[in-house]
C-alpha cells in the first residue's frame, strides 16, 4: 500500500470514528441497538487494526496518569458496585472509547485529528439541514426512530425530529437533540475558525462552514450552548490576551481573568432571574434542580467510593429506574458531569475525573499561548492549531455543568484525546504545528553564487 493510499484510509477512519462517537443517536436511530453495536464494533476493531499496523512509539512519561487512575477506579467499582453487570457495561463502553481515543493520539499527527474531527463535524451539519428539511418539506409532522412505536401521546423529546425548520426551530437534527446538535456546531465553529486561521483550508470554504455551524447553532436555541460559546469567547480572548504580552507580563492576564471569574459569578447571582427569562427557562432550569437534588441525595448514601461506575444511566438498573422523570420523559443522566462521577465514584473518583480535566486544561493553556521553539531555540510563529486543544476543552468542561455528555461518546473520545495529545506536545519541540513553519532569514542557504 502506498503511503499516499495508507494516509487517506487512515484519515477516512479517522472521520469515520468521530462522526460516530459524535453522532451515536445517528446510528442508534436509523439502524436499531443491533445495527449500532455493529457500527461500534467497526469502529473498535479499525482502531485495533490502526494499532497493530502502526504499532506507535511510546513512553510512559508521556500518558496522562489521571487517566489511568480514574480507570483504574473505575474498573475497582466492579467490587462494590450495587449494579455489577451495568458496571461491567459501562465499563466496556468506557474502555472502547478510551482505546479509539488513544489510537487516534498515538498513531494519527494532531493536526490530522483536528481535520477529521472538522470532517466528522461537516458530514454531521450537512445530513442534519437535510434531514430537517425532508422532515419539513414531505413528512410534515414529527418523526419518531426506526424501529419503535411510541404511539400518538408520547412525549416530543421522544421523537427523532419534531419538523420545526421552518418555524426557526428548534431542530434535532440527526443526532435527535438540540443541545447534543447545538454543542456539535459550537465544536465545528472553533475548528472550521481555527483551521481558517491557519490556513489549512480555502478561505471561502472555511467561511461557508462557519456560517452553516453558526446558523444550525442558532437553529437548535440551546440557552446551555449559547452560555458555553460566551465561556469559549472569553476564553479565546485572554489566550490571544496571554499570546500577546508574552510569559513575563502574564501576571495581569491572570488577575483579570480572576476579576472577571468574581464579577461574573456576582452577576449572575444578581440578575439570575433575568437570565432564566432571556433563555425561556423555569425557576427549575427545565428540571435540573430536582435531578440534581435526587443524584446529590444517591452520593451522599456512598460519598467516598459511589455506586459504582456505569457511565450513561441504564434506565432498567436501580437506583436510575424513575430516578429522574420529567414530563413523561426518563432522563439518564445528572445533567452535570461533576455530580454524575460523584455519585458512581464517590469523592475517590471525583479527585481523578477533576486530574484530568485540569492537567488537560493546564497543558493545553501554555501550548496555546507559549511561542514554540525551533530546535535551535529559535522562537517560531504562533500556530492557530494550537488554540484548538483549548477551545474544544473549554466547551466540553462549560456544557459539563448542565450535561453529562463529556463522560461518554464523543465527550469522552475529545477529553482523552485532548489529555493523551496535549501531554504527547508536552515533551514536544514544536506543539500543534498547523504547517510546517517558515525559516528565519538569518538561517536560509546563501545563494548558488555566494557559496
Amino acid at each position: 500500500m502506498t503511503t499516499g493510499r495508507r494516509r487517506t484510509l487512515i484519515g477516512a477512519y479517522a472521520t469515520f470514528a468521530l462522526f460516530t462517537v459524535l453522532a451515536g443517536q445517528f446510528w442508534r436511530n436509523l439502524l436499531g441497538w443491533w445495527g449500532f453495536a455493529a457500527v461500534a464494533a467497526v469502529v473498535i476493531g479499525g482502531a485495533v487494526a490502526l494499532l497493530v499496523a502502526e504499532r506507535p512509539a511510546w513512553r510512559w512519561r508521556r500518558v496522562p496518569k489521571s487517566t489511568i487512575a480514574f480507570l483504574i477506579i473505575a474498573t475497582a467499582s466492579l467490587a462494590w458496585s450495587y449494579y455489577p453487570a451495568a458496571t461491567l457495561l459501562g465499563l466496556a463502553i468506557t474502555l472502547s472509547t478510551t482505546l479509539v481515543a488513544v489510537a487516534l493520539v498515538l498513531c494519527v499527527p494532531w493536526t490530522r485529528i483536528v481535520r477529521a474531527v472538522g470532517g466528522a463535524i461537516k458530514w454531521i451539519l450537512a445530513l442534519s439541514i437535510l434531514f430537517e428539511l425532508w422532515v419539513a418539506i414531505f413528512v410534515r409532522e414529527p418523526v419518531a426512530p426506526n424501529f419503535t412505536d411510541y404511539g400518538d401521546d408520547a412525549p416530543m423529546a421522544f421523537f427523532w425530529s419534531r419538523g420545526l425548520l421552518f418555524q426557526g426551530g428548534p431542530i434535532e437534527g440527526i443526532v435527535a437533540s438540540r443541545n447534543l446538535l447545538g454543542m456539535i456546531a459550537l465544536l465545528g465553529l472553533i475548528v472550521f475558525g481555527s483551521l481558517l486561521a491557519a490556513g489549512s483550508i480555502r478561505r471561502a470554504q472555511g467561511i461557508g462552514w462557519l456560517v452553516v455551524a453558526g446558523a444550525v447553532m442558532l437553529l437548535t436555541r440551546s440557552a446551555t450552548v449559547i452560555l458555553v460559546a460566551v465561556v469559549v469567547l472569553v476564553a479565546l480572548g485572554f489566550a490571544l490576551w496571554a499570546r500577546k504580552v508574552g510569559p513575563d507580563r502574564r501576571r495581569g492576564v491572570y488577575w483579570a481573568a480572576a476579576g472577571a471569574l468574581v464579577a461574573s459569578a456576582a452577576l449572575l447571582l444578581v440578575f439570575w432571574n433575568a437570565l432564566l427569562a432571556v433563555f425561556g427557562k423555569s425557576d427549575d432550569l427545565t428540571g435540573r434542580l430536582d435531578i440534581w437534588n435526587a443524584v446529590i441525595g444517591l452520593a451522599l448514601e456512598r460519598p467516598w467510593f459511589g455506586w459504582g461506575w456505569i457511565g450513561y444511566w441504564q434506565p432498567w438498573v436501580e437506583p436510575f429506574d424513575g430516578l429522574a422523570v420529567r414530563n413523561g420523559v426518563e432522563y439518564l443522566q445528572a445533567h452535570n458531569a461533576w455530580l454524575d462521577v460523584w455519585m458512581q465514584l464517590g469523592i475517590v473518583g471525583l479527585v481523578a475525573f477533576a486530574s484530568i480535566a485540569v492537567g488537560a486544561l493546564w497543558r493545553s493553556w501554555f501550548l496555546a499561548v507559549d511561542r514554540p521553539r525551533d530546535d535551535a531555540g529559535l522562537p517560531l510563529p504562533h500556530s492557530a492549531a494550537a488554540l484548538v486543544p483549548l477551545l474544544l476543552l473549554v466547551a466540553l468542561l462549560g456544557q459539563s455543568l448542565a450535561e453529562s455528555r463529556i463522560l461518554i461518546e464523543g465527550g469522552w473520545l475529545l477529553l482523552i484525546a485532548i489529555a493523551w495529545s496535549t501531554k504527547q506536545r508536552q515533551w514536544a519541540a514544536e506543539p500543534l504545528p498547523a504547517e510546517p513553519p517558515p525559516v528565519p532569514a538569518s538561517r536560509m542557504p546563501p545563494p548558488e553564487g555566494r557559496r
